[in-house]
């Protein structure tokens, strides 16, 4: 058992064994247990399991308290709420992306499941690389906080811009270079169909991994921006990789309940914009003022602040907005 001891990234092996065991039994009991057929998920229910994984995640900080420390706990939970808040940005682009390829939501959780997985996967990949990077040369940091700076910026001037799905180069590749079926086929990524009159048969891939495909690509894209995020509040490979993922393992399960609502936030782009302001503006100016950096307690209570202000504020203006504006964004098919 000498091997759980070994360090892996600054941490004991045994510790990173915990974290991927609890993803792992998360996974089996969502797919196995809660979503062994398809259907359609409700508001109610996705609201539930969004305050399971929620609750999780708020557990987990306890957990690393008190193995780790109050600091520790802190710059995960602060981890937490940022990673959280540019997933919740995120739910606008993942429902452009199903109502791009008239994906219904009885089969938007199955792309949504794959996504995960290849979301932990890729962000143990960047993050791994990132903190190799930062642990040889430490001036890195600097131009993560300037591309968040300059990140937020750009996201304020540019407004409500929407994101465009066809344009996606590795959509456009995809269908230049593989069979695609005209219409879905059920829950499946791919299809053997026959190619003519002669009886032989290709197999073709569905919109539904068009869609999967475009919803990874979408995740990378904003990995650049909230990655760089979380290193300027901690280098700690372990906070950095556990409380990204576990702010993203309740997207899924939120999206269902947002995407019918994502109108009304329309604070939300604004409140992330100047976090990733203030997440920059922070680092810098630790490092003019020749601190080592300002405390995590204030990096999250800033942080907290401007989220909460700016859901607040956005369901406040948009509180007469009528049900019949609230069919969602996901489900028209524009394909």
């Amino acid at each position: 058992m000498d091997i759980l001891l070994l360090d892996l990234l600054g941490k004991p092996m045994w510790t990173w064994a915990f974290f991927l065991a609890v993803v792992l039994v998360l996974l089996v009991f969502d797919l196995g247990v809660l979503h062994r057929k398809s259907h359609e998920i409700g508001v109610r229910e996705s609201l539930l399991l969004s305050a399971f994984y929620i609750s999780v995640g708020l557990l987990f900080a306890v957990w690393v308290w008190h193995f780790m420390g109050e600091p520790a706990a802190i710059l995960y939970l602060t981890g937490f709420v940022v990673e959280k808040s540019l997933a919740l940005d995120n739910i606008f682009v993942i429902a452009m992306i199903f109502g791009h390829f008239g994906v219904p939501r009885a089969y938007q959780h199955r792309v949504l499941v794959y996504g995960i997985l290849g979301v932990i996967l890729l962000r143990g990949i960047m993050i791994g690389v990132g903190a190799a990077v930062v642990a040889r040369f430490e001036w890195v940091l600097l131009i993560f906080a300037a591309f968040l700076i300059f990140t937020g910026i750009k996201m304020l001037r540019d407004g409500d811009a929407e994101y465009d799905v066809g344009r996606n180069p590795v959509l456009r590749f995809m269908r230049n270079h593989c069979r695609v079926t005209d219409g879905l086929h059920g829950e499946r990524f791919f299809v053997r169909l026959p190619l003519g009159p002669n009886g032989r048969s290709a197999l073709f891939v569905t919109p539904l991994l068009l869609a999967l495909v475009t919803v990874e690509v979408a995740d990378v894209i904003f990995a650049v921006d909230s990655i760089p995020a979380i290193f300027a509040i901690t280098t700690d490979p372990y906070i950095v990789y556990t409380s990204n993922i576990f702010a993203i393992l309740g997207l899924r399960a939120l999206y269902f309940a947002l995407s019918a609502m994502m109108h009304r936030f329309v604070h939300l782009k604004t409140a992330v914009s100047l976090v990733l302001v203030f997440i920059g503006v922070k680092v810098i100016a630790a490092e003019l003022l020749g601190i080592e950096k300002v405390p995590a307690s204030v990096s999250l209570g800033v942080t907290a602040t401007l989220l909460i202000g700016g859901l607040a504020l956005s369901l406040w203006q948009t509180r007469r907005t009528s049900n019949g504006n609230s069919g969602g964004i996901g489900s028209a098919k524009t394909k």
